[in-house]
C-alpha cells in the first residue's frame, strides 16, 4: 500500500473531523468518565486493530487515551488508517 501525499491525508481528514495530522501522525485524543471506560475502549479499539492487521499506538492516561496512526512499512499515512480512525470513532 502506497502512502498518501500530503494533500490526499489533508483531504481525507473530512472522513474523521475530529482527528488531526501530526508530525505525519493521524491522532485523535478521547476522553471518558473513568478509568474502566477508557479501558474498555481500549479493549474494543485493539479487536478492531486485529481484525483490521493494523495497529495503533495507545497511550492511556487515566480517563485519555489517545490513538496514533500511521502505516510504517508505506512510510506514512495510508487509507487503511483513516479507515481505522472511522472504526475507533464508531467504537466510542
Amino acid at each position: 500500500m502506497c502512502a498518501l501525499s500530503a494533500e490526499e491525508a489533508r483531504s481525507s481528514l473530512n472522513q474523521v473531523p475530529e482527528w488531526k495530522i501530526e508530525a505525519g501522525e493521524l491522532v485523535r485524543v478521547f476522553q471518558f468518565s473513568d478509568f474502566a471506560g477508557a479501558l474498555d475502549f481500549v479493549n474494543r479499539v485493539g479487536a478492531l486493530a486485529e481484525q483490521a492487521g493494523h495497529h495503533p499506538d495507545i497511550d492511556i492516561r487515566y480517563n485519555r487515551v489517545r490513538l496514533g496512526l500511521t502505516t510504517h512499512d508505506a512510510g506514512g499515512l495510508t487509507a487503511k488508517d483513516f479507515e481505522l480512525a472511522a472504526k475507533a470513532d464508531k467504537a466510542v
